[in-house]
């Protein structure tokens, strides 16, 4: 009796995909495909470059297949190939800046109805936002996020520790308020 591809685990269906399997590596993609689009949507992308970046990661982690070794999740692997393709597009395209004059703005947002992630990220400067993703997001340490974006070490330790207070203020519950009700952080 053959195996479902469904239940087969992911080092077993990278392995077969590096072998030439078309068929397991989809499964993987189906599997994970959902997750590094979000991933990318939470670094910043619009979701037709979460999508064109996610499908350019998954062709990278198909053509590289033989390098995972399971030594961590597939799913961290091919974030990992993500988020340095996006922050080369980024760069490429010269739309982050690392301002330290840049990093006091947060975007407008409506405050009405629950608070998300998605929503409470949006309220972090784009720096913060991008680093706070890489790290916790992608799985990259912080050495490596600062070579990536060309960024000093303590900028990046900086970008992600008032990132995450950020989000920890806005989404712990005011006193007295049920978790998921309106706050504002001031």
């Amino acid at each position: 009796m053959t195996q479902s591809l469904v239940d087969r685990h992911d080092v077993e269906l990278a392995a077969l995909a590096a072998a030439g399997g078309r068929r397991e590596f989809g499964e993987l993609v189906r599997r994970h495909g959902s997750a590094v689009r979000g991933l990318l949507r939470r670094m910043g992308a619009q979701a037709s470059l979460a999508d064109d970046i996610a499908q350019d990661a998954f062709i990278q982690a198909f053509e590289r297949c033989a390098e995972f070794r399971g030594e961590g999740t597939f799913a961290a692997w091919v974030k990992r190939i993500a988020a340095r393709l996006y922050i080369k597009r980024v760069a490429k395209e010269a739309r982050y800046v690392a301002e330290v004059g840049n990093e006091d703005a947060a975007p407008a947002t409506d405050h009405a109805g629950l608070v998300d992630l998605d929503e409470a990220l949006k309220m972090l400067s784009e720096p913060e936002r991008l680093c706070v993703s890489l790290c916790h997001g992608a799985g990259m340490a912080h050495p490596e996020i600062a070579a990536a974006l060309n960024l000093p070490l303590g900028t990046v330790k900086s970008h992600v520790k008032r990132g995450l207070d950020k989000l920890r203020a806005r989404l712990q519950p005011q006193a007295g308020q049920p978790l998921g009700s309106t706050q504002h952080v001031g």
